[in-house]
């Protein structure tokens, strides 16, 4: 694998970092801030939203510009979002820090998954796009952790400042190791918005929004589920969040790895066993051992989609996969605001904290439903476009036969009769 995915992964590791390490750090924010919990909820909510919005947005906008440029100018953007989050005088600046960062991370991540799948043979794209995610993986078990207690001993504002310094490591690193790869296939914005008129780009961010937010359902309330139904301190539910995310960096290797080998299968196992998992999270919630168990299968199999599905877009947008790739990092970010408020809604409703694993398992099953309906159109339209050449080839062959006087005929005529028939 080329070094230039290293630059990648730098970024998604600071981006990661920032996106979650606000949740580690937001009583904190609320505090200073005179602000109440739920207030300050916002800069989680302005977060996810900036990032849906702002992935399509840059991305047209960056049609114009080399693929380097526009990761140089991403992650300029998230140092500049990230320094404003750590000297921000009030909390209205402070949203506005966290919104200036979100817009650089679904461009990011949607150039940056076709940069890395340009930079391989074809046959390793998948493997490609999942060291790139690789960082944001590590992100949740090394940056989120560290700067949870850096910020909880230090302040919330040193956080965000060594934040910011990842950023400009990761800016040095595009601009070092990143090949200029020229612009995309198309200048044209239309072609860009032609790839969404193909079903299966629909289908691939459905399931991205429905198969990852199951896993939100479950993880956005993980805190009280573990503390009031597992018996967990609270203090143990960092390192909790430490063995998710070694289920996440574990689950992308291996699905970067299997979907370039089987995308689709890749696809139903994964999709499966995460409803299953989910399901049966319900009940060991109430034991602690099995609990941690769970979580980290939650984790590997949540992100075990990630490559597939990207690797999916990208396959069924080809003429234009830009736009594609980075709608599909929003999908990401509207699976987990979905999936945050639903379950929200159920344990609202009286139905207990281990309520969100049902919504959770009900969420990746219909991902599930939608990844086999995928897979039949898939085969249906290679039916149908092997059916049509086959036609074509044999209409071709029969035309070119018939004619008298053809090459076939004087050969025929020229060949000497067998000495029995003469």
């Amino acid at each position: 694998m080329p070094l230039a995915l290293l630059a990648l992964a730098i970024g998604a590791f600071g981006i990661g970092t920032t996106e979650f390490v606000i949740m580690g750090v937001l009583p904190q924010v609320a505090g200073d801030f005179g602000v109440s919990i739920p207030t300050a909820g916002w800069l989680v909510t302005g977060y996810a939203l900036g990032v849906v919005f702002g992935a399509p947005l840059l991305t047209v906008l960056g049609t114009k510009v080399s693929r380097k440029k526009m990761l140089l100018f991403l992650m300029g953007l998230f140092v500049v979002g990230n320094l404003i989050s750590a000297v921000a005088p009030s909390f209205g600046m402070m949203l506005v820090g966290r919104i200036v960062a979100s817009l650089a991370h679904g461009a990011f991540f949607g150039i940056g998954s076709v940069v890395a799948a340009d930079l391989v043979a074809p046959e390793k794209k998948a493997s490609a796009i999942s060291l790139m995610f690789m960082g944001l993986t590590v992100a949740n078990i090394v940056g989120v952790p560290l700067g949870t207690y850096i910020g909880q001993a230090a302040g919330w504002r040193v956080t965000f400042a060594i934040v910011a310094a990842l950023g400009v490591v990761g800016f040095l690193g595009v601009a070092r190791l990143i090949p200029e790869t020229g612009r995309a296939r198309t200048e044209n914005v239309r072609t860009e918005f032609a790839a969404f008129k193909n079903v299966q780009v629909w289908l691939a961010m459905a399931m991205t929004v429905l198969g990852y937010g199951g896993v939100f359902a479950a993880i956005t309330y993980i805190t009280p589920m573990m503390t009031e139904v597992a018996g967990y301190t609270e203090g143990a539910v960092t390192w909790l969040l430490v063995l998710f995310g070694i289920g996440m960096f574990l689950g992308n290797l291996l699905g970067g790895k299997f979907a370039d080998r089987a995308l689709m299968p890749m696809l139903f196992v994964s999709l499966g066993a995460l409803s299953l998992t989910l399901l049966v999270f319900t009940t060991t919630a109430h034991n602690k051992v099995l609990a941690a168990i769970t979580l980290t299968l939650i984790g590997a199999l949540g992100f075990a989609t990630v490559p597939p599905l990207q690797k999916w877009v990208l396959d069924q947008a080809k003429q234009a996969p830009t736009l594609a790739s980075a709608a599909n990092i929003g999908a990401f970010n509207l699976g987990n605001a979905l999936a945050a408020w639903l379950g929200g809604v159920v344990i609202a409703a009286g139905l207990g904290f281990t309520a969100p694993n049902w919504v959770g398992a009900l969420l990746s099953g219909t991902a599930l439903l939608l990844a086999f309906l995928a897979a039949f159109l898939d085969r249906r339209r290679r039916t149908a476009s092997a059916g049509s050449g086959a036609e074509s080839r044999a209409g071709s062959e029969s035309g070119s036969g018939s004619e008298p006087g053809s090459e076939s005929d004087q050969a025929r005529a020229t060949e000497p009769v067998p000495a029995g028939l003469r």
